[in-house]
């Protein structure tokens, strides 16, 4: 006991600390924010601790603007970032893009041919997909490969790397102080002018993701599967990397579409945090990134998921660990209980003391993990608070549904003590704190606030947000939301193999 009052004694003289040190008017000081003439907003934090700074670009577009039928398209930005542009990563330019154009021409008329319904030849889809390839290898003979990451990292650049989700898509690393001119060129240079080349050599490495992460791993299918029932019309039931029949035939050309209207000005902001000044910062954002076109961002509008009203269920039988899963609709971030989901969650999930963590892993000793989370899968739009659990074995899922049920009607039921309420505010004000603990997680808190509410400023808000969560909060939007008819299960079985067969079971 005296551990735990030692603990929560350091964690909550860390987070005074850092209050007094580093609250809102503090940082309010170091950031200056613009929105530049082509509708591109710009942060810099001055944060002079070392010689080096960090940046974060977030362009607000994700999985759930692909294309019907171009599933994966987002994703696969992530995979071209850093391939140069019309002046890095080829031996001449112009000879380069007239072979890519007839790789396009050639694909353009393979697939056509290839995706007939009545009529195909199949010896002349065969020779058009000769015909693309030998296109492909003869564009190829311009490229220079990986130039793009070799400047940044001859430059001293670290930390290279890019992701995406269904909500936004983020491009980040680091570089000493004194190469801020070369990375505000590098960066909008491949905005200004990207090139689409070994587009369907990346298409293949993404490919074989899926295979990886998705077909071959019990798990991964479960997630999709179990999505895909949870949302019936929102995109959020698109898996982020794509069905594999899309990235089978999606093409360059569609990229290209796809970036035009989705990858503008408006969509974008971009932070520099570090060891930097803002009076040069600024205006070498304004000339790099302001080269930009201008252009009318794209209507984000989506099919509004309808409201559950029965439990929707997805049974794997599996030769693997089994697991439970199960969610619940929720309103998006920019909900009045928003707040109040956050709270749930550490409550339910946060460390070892957590509700979920003491009940079936270390009391009942019948689960190995087991956690609640908001944010399943996204957070933009109206999405899933989840529960899971891994048995241990001799366990069942079932066991699992249970247990998790009864910590579900706890939260309905009574409310939570004043230690927990005191540590949940407590716990919040130190995430906050070390999401601010360097460069890039800085600059990254700061795009995400910047695009989502248009203010940075609500970070801190949202800390504020917290501290005002009752008990009968907590209670409330337990009742509202953890009911049978707005829940969506996922569960594995094990599965006996069959003698003499090797294969899986799929989704019943």
């Amino acid at each position: 006991m005296k551990s735990r009052q030692l603990a929560f004694f350091t964690l909550f003289l860390a987070t005074t600390t850092f209050c007094a040190a580093q609250d809102l008017a503090s940082f309010e000081k170091r950031i200056t924010v613009k929105k530049l003439p082509n509708g591109l907003t710009v942060l810099v934090c001055e944060r002079p601790e070392a010689p080096v700074f960090s940046f974060f670009t977030q362009v607000d577009v994700g999985s759930v603007q692909d294309p019907q039928g171009e599933t994966g398209l987002a994703h696969m930005f992530e995979h071209m970032a850093f391939k140069g542009t019309d002046k890095i990563g080829t031996k001449n330019y112009p000879a380069e893009k007239l072979a890519l154009e007839k790789v396009e021409k050639i694909y353009a008329q393979y697939i056509y041919e290839r995706d007939k319904r009545v009529g195909r030849d199949d010896q002349k889809v065969k020779g058009l997909e000769a015909a693309w390839k030998a296109a492909m290898k003869d564009a190829q003979q311009y490229v220079i490969p990986n130039q793009f990451p070799q400047i940044i990292e001859s430059n001293g650049g670290e930390g290279m790397n890019a992701s995406t989700s269904y909500d936004q898509t983020e491009y980040f690393y680091s570089f000493p102080e004194n190469r801020l001119e070369l990375w505000a060129y590098l960066e909008s240079e491949r905005f200004l002018h990207p090139v689409m080349r070994e587009f369907y050599t990346e298409r293949n490495v993404v490919i074989e993701e899926r295979r990886m992460r998705t077909d071959s791993n019990p798990i991964g299918r479960l997630l999709e599967q179990f999505t895909t029932a949870a949302f019936q019309a929102h995109p959020y039931h698109r898996p982020t990397i794509g069905w594999m029949p899309d990235l089978n035939t999606f093409s360059a050309t569609d990229a290209s579409n796809f970036f035009r209207k989705y990858y503008i000005p408006s969509n974008m902001v971009v932070a520099v945090v570090g060891d930097v000044k803002t009076s040069t910062t600024i205006p070498l954002l304004e000339k790099y990134f302001g080269r930009i076109p201008s252009q009318e961002t794209p209507d984000e509008r989506t099919t509004t998921e309808p409201p559950q009203n029965s439990e929707r269920r997805v049974v794997l039988q599996e030769q693997s660990q089994p697991l439970y899963l199960e969610g619940y609709h929720r309103p998006d971030y920019r909900s009045a209980d928003d707040a109040v989901y956050d709270a749930i969650a550490d409550l339910m999930s946060n460390g070892r003391t957590s509700r979920l963590y003491r009940s079936l892993v270390r009391d009942k000793k019948i689960a190995s993990d087991s956690a609640g989370f908001t944010g399943l899968p996204g957070n933009k739009y109206p999405h899933l608070f989840a529960f899971y659990a891994f048995p241990m074995p001799g366990h069942t899922t079932t066991e699992m549904a249970d247990a998790i049920h009864s910590e579900i009607e706890r939260l309905k039921t009574e409310d939570i003590s004043d230690e927990e309420l005191k540590m949940i505010k407590t716990r919040a004000k130190a995430n906050l704190l070390r999401s601010l603990g360097n460069n890039e997680g800085l600059a990254s808190e700061l795009t995400l606030f910047q695009t989502r509410y248009g203010d940075w400023r609500e970070l801190f808000h949202a800390v504020d947000r917290i501290d005002k969560v009752s008990k009968a909060d907590i209670r409330r939007v337990a009742q509202q939301t953890f009911v049978a008819t707005n829940r969506t299960v996922g569960v594995i079985e094990t599965a006996t193999p069959a003698k003499g067969d090797s294969t899986q079971g799929g989704a019943q």
